[in-house]
């Protein structure tokens, strides 16, 4: 049997499908190896979203090409994003490819790596609007938090965005399928579960004729093991008043909500096709945070859209200052072929990307501000390891999420565990990230 090896780029949702291959070759009987190098086939799952992340890609396959070149690989095959949206050009223009995965394809991994070890050029582009088969998974994420993935596709149909022509329309996986795999999570030793999708507030409406997010949420939470869920990502419009009271009466549900918003400017918005106005999310915002005590915020945003000049970036940056959201990540609008924004009007990169710098410059200020705020209080962190150079332990509280927010460093009289639970005292700031030392490691 084969060796094979992996690189998965891109989001959360992507990570699950690469793990989703990782069983089913294992169950096959190839190897899977901790890197490419010495791989018969390498597999990079790839993301195509924006320029940023279609160059990541390129580079990453490229890499495997020279890799190949020196006799240290056999075969490259490309899955995910890219080779949905990309797959003539990849086949013309990379001859180092022998083969790629479309998104519908990721469950026929196995046929597609004995297809390449027989010398054939190898294409699945299937159905990217089928049902979702139930397959398991390998886990590549440490073995106390993991990524629950409850739907794919998405129907937003933002004018910016690519995602509903690579990963089709909103499928809603079933509650018992869910509930089951959480089941096995917890039973793993999963203590933090990250419920993700692309919005995660729609869940349902597909296959119930409702939303039914609440309902899964007060399931998971029945589930002994779990001590945190993490929701990303919520659609502004679609956060309800029993959504918001069972995140603030739920002690599992962490106090951290990722909503994606990426401009304020009603204007802009409706060239977005975004649902809402800034009238509404200035209204959610300040309901949110008035009926979730210590409500940790995390959004996108999107600078030199269509429609943004001086005075429309302004008001974001206005907007910023005014509600300081605790978490921001901002990115230069990237006209993406064949998407309606694309045909618009918009600032040239260049200003576009100084316009995001401005924004990561004034969050940066707001983050300080945050972390100021934190100074003598007490959190939660899940300790994730230990840095001897720093001779420190570091982790995350209900504030951070995994690669993407940073972490908590802290010191401890007593030698810890990954995996669990420490009260830490917050002490001061050091390069952004909060530093503190540990009071009692009997947290559980």
């Amino acid at each position: 049997m084969a060796k094979i090896g992996f690189v998965s780029l891109g989001c959360a949702k992507n990570q699950v499908n690469t793990e989703q291959m990782i069983y089913l070759l294992q169950q096959a009987g190839h190897e899977v190896l901790p890197d490419v190098d010495g791989a018969d086939v390498a597999i990079v799952n790839t993301c195509g979203f924006i320029d940023s992340a279609k160059s990541e890609a390129i580079d990453n396959i490229l890499a495997l090409g020279q890799l190949k070149a020196e006799g240290r690989i056999r075969k490259i095959l490309v899955a995910g994003c890219l080779s949905q949206r990309y797959q003539e050009q990849i086949l013309e223009e990379m001859p180092e490819v022998d083969g790629i995965l479309g998104c519908g394809s990721y469950f026929s991994v196995v046929p597609a790596v004995e297809q390449v070890l027989k010398e054939q050029k190898t294409v699945y582009l299937e159905d990217i609007d089928a049902s979702i088969p139930e397959v398991p998974r390998t886990l590549t994420t440490p073995e106390y938090y993991a990524f629950l993935k409850i739907a794919e596709g998405c129907d937003n149909h933002c004018s910016y965005c690519v995602i509903p022509s690579l990963r089709g329309h909103y499928r809603s996986r079933t509650m018992e399928d869910l509930l089951e795999e959480a089941e096995g999570l917890a039973a793993a030793g999963v203590r933090e579960l990250i419920v993700v999708a692309q919005d995660i507030s729609r869940y349902g409406l597909d296959l119930y004729g409702r939303r039914r997010l609440p309902d899964l949420l007060r399931a998971l939470c029945r589930i002994n093991g779990f001590r945190w869920i993490r929701l990303h990502y919520l659609y502004p419009d679609e956060i309800t008043d029993e959504l918001i009271d069972l995140i603030a009466d739920e002690p599992k549900i962490l106090k951290y909500l990722d909503i994606p918003i990426q401009h304020v400017n009603d204007e802009i918005l409706k060239r977005m096709n975004r649902r809402g106005t800034k009238a509404e999310l200035e209204a959610l915002i300040v309901k949110l945070r008035s009926r979730i005590p210590g409500l940790v915020i995390r959004t996108s945003l999107i600078a030199g859209l269509p429609g943004e000049g001086e005075a429309e970036f302004e008001e974001l940056c206005e907007f910023l200052r005014k509600y300081r959201l605790e978490r921001v990540g901002c990115f230069a609008f990237s006209p993406e072929e064949g998407t309606p924004a694309a045909a618009m009007e918009y600032p040239d990169s260049e200003i576009a990307q100084e316009r995001a710098e401005i924004v990561t410059e004034l969050q940066s200020r707001i983050m300080d501000a945050f972390n100021e705020t934190r100074f003598g209080t007490r959190e939660i962190v899940l300790c994730e390891g230990y840095d001897p150079e720093r001779d420190a332990w570091f982790g995350r509280s209900y504030s951070e999420s995994p690669d993407i927010d940073g972490n908590i460093w802290f010191t401890s009289q007593n030698e810890l565990r990954v995996g669990q639970f420490a009260e830490v005292l917050i002490t001061g700031a050091q390069d952004g990230e909060l530093i503190g030392v540990c009071v009692d490691d009997n947290s559980k």
